[in-house]
C-alpha cells in the first residue's frame, strides 16, 4: 500500500520509511511527486499544522496522506519568544540547520547557557474516508550554548539537546541510549498508530 508523507524533511522520512516497509506500507515523498504544493502553515499548534499538511496533498492526490509537525516549548522563555510551530521560521526567515544551531545558541546564552526545554509531536492521517490524529512529546531535556560537532541532518537542534539521564548530547546517542528512552520507545506507537489509520 502506497502512503504520502507530505514533508520534504530527509530526516522524518528516514525514520520512519524502514519501519513502515516492514508493515507493508510503502512511503512515498514530496521529493516522489512531480509537484509541490503551497501551504501555509497558520495552525495554532503542532496538530493544526499536520492537519493542514495532510488535507491538502490528500486532496490533490487522493492518497492516503501523513501530515507531522512539531512545536518547542521552553521553559525559560516568556510566551512571546516561545518558539512553538515557528522552530524553523525566525523573523520571517527559514533557517537552515547551520543557521539554527547558531541562533539557538545565542538564544541560550542569553539565558545563563541551558534552558529546560520540551517538543510536543501532531501527526495527521487523511485517508479519505476519516482524519485521525495522535499526539506525543519529548520532555525533560536541556538546551545547551556548547554545540557538539556532530550533526543529525534535518534535526539540528539534536546537537544542543542534552538527555539529562546519561548527559548526552541526542546526536551522541547510541541505539541502546535510544531503546532505554522512553520518548524513542514512542516510535513504536507512532508507527502502529499510522498502520492502523491509513
Amino acid at each position: 500500500m502506497k502512503v504520502l508523507f507530505a514533508t520534504t524533511n530527509l530526516a522524518k522520512i528516514e525514520k520512519y520509511k524502514k519501519p513502515l516497509e516492514e508493515k507493508g506500507i510503502e512511503l512515498i515523498t514530496i521529493h516522489d511527486l512531480d509537484f509541490k504544493l503551497p501551504i501555509e502553515e497558520n495552525g495554532k499548534n503542532a496538530i493544526e499544522n499536520a492537519y493542514i499538511k495532510a488535507k491538502t496533498y490528500y486532496d490533490e492526490t487522493k492518497i492516503p496522506t501523513i501530515g507531522m509537525d512539531n512545536c518547542l516549548f521552553i521553559e525559560e522563555l516568556p510566551k512571546e519568544k516561545q518558539p512553538g510551530t515557528h522552530v524553523r521560521r525566525v523573523n520571517e526567515k527559514e533557517l537552515t540547520d547551520e543557521e539554527m544551531i547558531q541562533y539557538y545558541t545565542n538564544l541560550v546564552k542569553q539565558y545563563g547557557g541551558k534552558l529546560t526545554a520540551k517538543w510536543v509531536y501532531g501527526m495527521v492521517i487523511c485517508n479519505g474516508k476519516e482524519t485521525k490524529e495522535y499526539s506525543w512529546n519529548k520532555s525533560n531535556f536541556y538546551l545547551v550554548d556548547k554545540p557538539c560537532p556532530k550533526r543529525n541532518p534535518g534535526y539540528p537542534l539534536d546537537s544542543i539537546s542534552i538527555m539529562p539521564e546519561n548527559n548526552k548530547y541526542w546526536v551522541e546517542l547510541t541505539e541502546e541510549d535510544k531503546r532505554k528512552s522512553k520518548e524513542e520507545n514512542n516510535q513504536d506507537d507512532v508507527i502502529e498508530f499510522i498502520v492502523n489509520n491509513v
